[in-house]
């Protein structure tokens, strides 16, 4: 058993049954994807959407491919055809032009609200404030290609676990504070490689997997 497939048991071996696994496969050539693929992985996260559609174009067709990383309004046509969850969503405008973009393709995309949790100002997102504005926004109610299914959220990157754990639990409580007024939030995706056990441990209900599964990663130019 080659080292993808065996990375994939183990972690699905660590996960609740209601955790979502994303396998994060950013810069990584289709045969690893493949690999995980043949191992039953169905759902695929890339941070480039250029990348994200050469993969979808010679991939097979039953994989649910998300959106993880930040992305500009202009791009959102190229992956509108195939993405099914766009996880960093930071504005009423890129709500609007996803919206857009998916009724040309007659499709509902998902989207979650991205929190800006992480000290580093590197880290996009939205305030507490803001997204609960966007919730109510009437613009956004109206809005019949996308559905807002929860958060999600990003820690900082760094080896400090208790403030790991605090920043997930800023997003957690902000999530349990709108699911009652909002029932459609179903979806909290946080923790990766290195911070999944702390962010299940917080409430993910989603987590966002990929050195773990495929090494290292390597990047280029």
């Amino acid at each position: 058993m080659n080292s993808i497939a065996k990375n994939l048991q183990h972690i699905r071996a660590t996960l609740p049954d209601e955790v979502t696994l994303i396998a994060v496969s950013k810069t990584k050539p289709v045969s690893d994807l493949m690999e995980a693929y043949t191992e039953g992985q169905r759902i695929f996260g890339e941070n480039k959407i250029q990348e994200m559609t050469e993969k979808w174009e010679v991939m097979p067709k039953d994989i649910a491919w998300h959106m993880i990383g930040h992305v500009q309004t202009n791009k959102v046509k190229y992956m509108a055809p195939y993405v099914t969850m766009i996880h960093a969503v930071d504005s009423l405008k890129l709500l609007k032009e996803i919206n857009k973009q998916a009724e040309k393709h007659n499709r509902i995309i998902q989207c979650l609200l991205q929190i800006k949790i992480a000290a580093e100002d590197t880290k996009f997102g939205l305030t507490p404030q803001e997204a609960t504005e966007i919730l109510v926004d009437k613009e956004a109610l109206n809005l019949p290609y996308v559905t807002i299914q929860g958060l999600m959220g990003m820690a900082t990157f760094t080896e400090d676990t208790i403030q790991i754990s605090k920043e997930f639990q800023k997003v957690t409580t902000l999530f349990q504070e709108l699911q009652p007024k909002f029932p459609a939030l179903k979806v909290l995706s946080i923790g990766m490689s290195g911070d999944y056990t702390i962010a299940i441990n917080s409430g993910s209900t989603m987590v966002r997997v990929g050195s773990a599964i495929f090494g290292h990663r390597n990047y280029v130019k």
